[in-house]
């Protein structure tokens, strides 16, 4: 019965084999740790900047539209700061910047946020709920695609100018259903984003976390600005 739990002796382990698999094994351990730690704090970063956007469409109701233009702004000037500041390793700053964004596009869009709480607080719902399955559904294809998806953004990058463009000639030229054009358009952008950050998010290290999250952010962000619009305008 010995020779059954006994390696035969023609069979030996290679010289330092066993060590060698304990350090894969406990690499592959500690990398695998290292992403669910990024992760975690990512998606935290993410809530707690939706929370703060949620605050500033509440602080920003009333705001003029002259208002509206400095936050979004200075909301740009958030973006250029915490990238900066997470390159320098500012982590702390770079955070500060994260959530002065939310705060400023929130602010921005607050107004028309209010105007629907009066109007149709339903459609508010309607969005949300439908923001939250549209960049769940979608980022957690991106997270689980393997494939590395670095080769999107020049494409992303494109789609994204084509579609501020047409946004830009729609103001002046009359499109029928410019508006719902815009938003399935601004969805297809975004949800090709959503899969690109999420991707990203998969390979990120504790330096990237904060530009990731503000990405996923505004990922967010725009797809609940399309849903509201595609919503909204159906019922005008």
């Amino acid at each position: 019965m010995s020779e059954v739990r006994t390696r035969p002796a023609a069979d030996p382990e290679p010289l330092g084999g066993a060590g060698y698999n304990e350090g894969a094994f406990g690499g592959r351990a500690t990398a695998r740790d290292e992403t669910r730690a990024v992760f975690g704090q990512v998606m935290g970063l993410v809530a707690l900047t939706v929370g703060c956007a949620a605050l500033g469409a509440y602080l920003g109701r009333n705001l003029s539209g002259g208002a509206g233009i400095v936050s979004f702004i200075l909301a740009f000037g958030c973006i250029f700061g915490l990238n900066i500041a997470a390159t320098r390793g500012r982590e702390q700053l770079a955070i500060g910047f994260l959530f002065g964004l939310g705060v400023l596009l929130g602010a921005a869009v607050g107004p028309v946020l209010a105007r629907y709480a009066e109007t149709d607080p339903s459609v508010l719902w309607q969005a949300s709920g439908a923001t939250a399955a549209f960049v769940g559904g979608l980022g957690a294809f991106g997270y689980a695609t393997r494939r590395d998806l670095s080769s999107w953004a020049r494409t992303l990058f494109w789609a994204l100018l084509a579609l501020i463009v047409f946004g830009i000639v729609a103001i002046f030229v009359s499109i029928p259903h410019a508006n719902i054009i815009y938003a399935v358009l601004g969805l297809v952008v975004f949800g090709g984003f959503t899969i690109f950050d999420f991707n990203r998010l998969r390979r990120a290290n504790p330096r990237s976390a904060v530009p990731i999250a503000a990405s996923i952010f505004l990922d967010i962000f725009n797809v609940f600005l399309f849903m509201l619009e595609l919503l909204g305008g159906s019922r005008r």
